[in-house]
């Protein structure tokens, strides 16, 4: 087989990237390890900037999206059982987000690209990337135990941060930047109501909370835990029990619980690879980053990622190897932008327990500052609707 450009990868990212290529008359060919089953059961982000939403749109998949997603104007943070709404539209000139699951905006690329009788190949296994420093790219896979081979002019590594593609690249030319934290977040989903018609960020001596959604029907919450817990130790009622000591009265009241439909503990991690383009191949999401999803950044960097890559690609095609040649240090900028502000969310928000005593009074006032600073909310706004492109 030959393709222009094979896309590892069947997450968001390389999805987005197919169906714009699609569109531009560029071939093509996605190689996922899973079951589109086991792609869709993956419960991650939902809130979309307005980047992602324009490129959904462009796409040609955004119909349902606008048809069933929940554009939001604002976050409520509350401290000390006082909440403090930070006002999007009022601080950025207009501009919200939109909660949409990424499970729906997965399943509605998958359908357009089935539609469109797209090559996707799931279920690809021993999947190696090879030659992507030379002119002559191919990536090697076997499925239903027959060995294929197929030859492209492009790589395009979407394929998350346990893939083959920034695995493959040697040592010696990529460089890795990291930051554990001391907890993970504890979250369950559940056909309830939504506490708020809006996002609740809880900052608790007990731990940070948040309470979220993915529709007007389903509800996702979320527990600051220390990574040394297991999902199998926390009862739902164990969890609702906790979540009620994290929120304030009004929330409580409100707060509609039901049985779990999914519960996990998800560990925070900052990460970045740089560079993000090595010869002919190049990484896109969490390939080459990650962050913390207090931000709510990380569907949305992918999003930004693809956006980049396939005007490259596009481009190329066109006769300018501009975007091509640019794609790494635009990325990056846009990316460590968002790292920032995802490590300064989750240092502001949560409680750890390496933080000294004046480090901690110092956080309290500097998220003081914020709430009751039209320029500290206005940053935390800014930063959070998403930062103007620099092309």
């Amino acid at each position: 087989m030959r393709t222009q450009v094979a896309i590892i990868g069947a997450g968001p990212a390389g999805l987005i990237l197919g169906q714009l290529l699609h569109k531009a008359n560029i071939d093509a060919v996605i190689l996922e390890a899973h079951t589109p089953e086991y792609v869709l059961g993956r419960i991650r982000a939902g809130v979309l900037e307005q980047v992602a939403v324009d490129l959904l749109d462009e796409a040609g998949v955004g119909a349902r999206m606008h048809a069933e997603g929940l554009p939001h104007d604002g976050i409520e943070i509350l401290i000390e059982g006082r909440r403090h709404r930070i006002d999007f539209v009022g601080l950025t000139g207009g501009k919200q987000v939109m909660v949409y699951g990424q499970t729906e905006l997965t399943r509605d690329l998958m359908e357009a690209r089935a539609d469109a009788g797209l090559p996707t190949v799931y279920e690809a296994r021993e999947v190696s990337v090879h030659d992507f420093d030379g002119e002559r790219p191919c990536v090697r896979y076997v499925k239903d135990g027959v060995s294929h081979k197929l030859e492209c002019d492009f790589i395009a590594g979407c394929d998350g941060f346990h893939g083959v593609c920034r695995a493959s690249v040697p040592a010696s030319a990529i460089r890795n930047f990291e930051r554990a934290y001391p907890s993970g977040w504890l979250g369950l989903l559940s056909d309830t109501p939504p506490v708020a018609e809006e996002l609740i960020y809880a900052n608790h001596e007990r731990g940070f909370a948040l309470c979220s959604m993915r529709s007007h029907t389903r509800s996702r919450y979320y527990l600051q835990v220390p990574l040394s817990e297991k999902v199998e130790d926390w009862s739902d009622q164990h969890f609702w029990d906790e979540l009620r000591r994290r929120l304030d009265a009004p929330a409580n009241a409100a707060l509609v619980t039901g049985p779990a439909i999914e519960k996990s503990i998800a560990p925070l991690r900052s990460f970045v690879a740089e560079p993000m383009r090595f010869g002919r191949m190049f990484l896109a999401g969490d390939a080459a980053h990650i962050v913390p999803p207090t931000g709510a950044k990380g569907l949305n960097l992918a999003a930004s990622d693809v956006r980049y890559l396939s005007r490259a690609f596009i481009e190329h095609y066109g006769g300018s190897s501009a975007g091509i040649d640019h794609y790494s240090d635009r990325c990056l900028r846009r990316v460590w932008k968002a790292e920032r502000f995802s490590w300064w969310m989750t240092r502001l928000l949560h409680r750890f327990p390496d933080t000294n005593p004046f480090d901690q009074k110092a956080l309290e006032a500097e998220l003081d500052y914020v709430v009751h600073s039209e320029a500290g909310r206005t940053t935390l706004a800014e930063n959070y609707v998403g930062l103007p492109f620099e092309d």
